[in-house]
């Protein structure tokens, strides 16, 4: 039996390319996800279950099945285990072969290497955008200079903390941090 998986990561993904690949490949049936790699997925586990001597997994690239090296040759041991095997439409891989093997972990490797270049071309961005000053995560909630002002027209913090819509100990911590401008760190009581 021809097992077809197939994976986008948000469900603003559109998977149709790789269905249309998988349908012309004649698959027998058509694993689908719409989730990252990172998470369990309940159909590759399912597919993978299903596997019998001489089956064989069809993908559109190997980056929709695993998201690392080590987490493919996982699915590779399993699906080897199951007496099936391999098969990637668009690199050369067909794990029926010691080539198509050896091809697999050559691939595999050099995707791990591209998300590991990403990664950290991402981390210099975010460390060269707080040296200029951006602001990273959550937006805030407030504005600082805004609780600085109360602060300083002797407003009480749990009455800014009600007009700002915020718990009194986030104040509180601010004024400790020195986070609010004009005002001195202040020791820990």
């Amino acid at each position: 039996m021809l097992h077809a998986y197939a994976r986008v990561s948000t469900v603003d993904q559109d998977p149709r390319l790789q269905l249309d690949a998988l349908n012309r490949a004649r698959a027998d049936r058509i694993w689908q996800e719409r989730r990252s790699a990172v998470d369990h997925r309940p159909q590759l586990q399912a597919m993978l279950d299903a596997l019998q001597p001489g089956d064989e997994v069809l993908v559109w690239k190997l980056d929709r099945l695993a998201r690392s090296l080590r987490h493919l040759l996982d699915i590779i041991e399993t699906i080897t285990k199951a007496g099936a095997s391999l098969r990637s439409l668009t690199e050369p891989i067909d794990t029926g072969s010691a080539l198509g093997r050896m091809m697999l972990q050559l691939l595999g490797s050099f995707a791990e290497f591209e998300r590991g270049m990403i990664k950290e071309r991402c981390a210099a961005g975010r460390v060269a955008a707080r040296e200029r000053g951006v602001h990273m995560g959550r937006p805030r909630k407030f504005d600082r200079q805004l609780v600085a002002d109360l602060l300083r027209q002797r407003v009480s913090q749990r009455e800014i903390a009600r007009r700002i819509g915020c718990n009194r100990a986030t104040i509180s911590r601010l004024l400790t941090a020195g986070e609010l401008p004009g005002f001195e760190q202040r020791a820990s009581p």
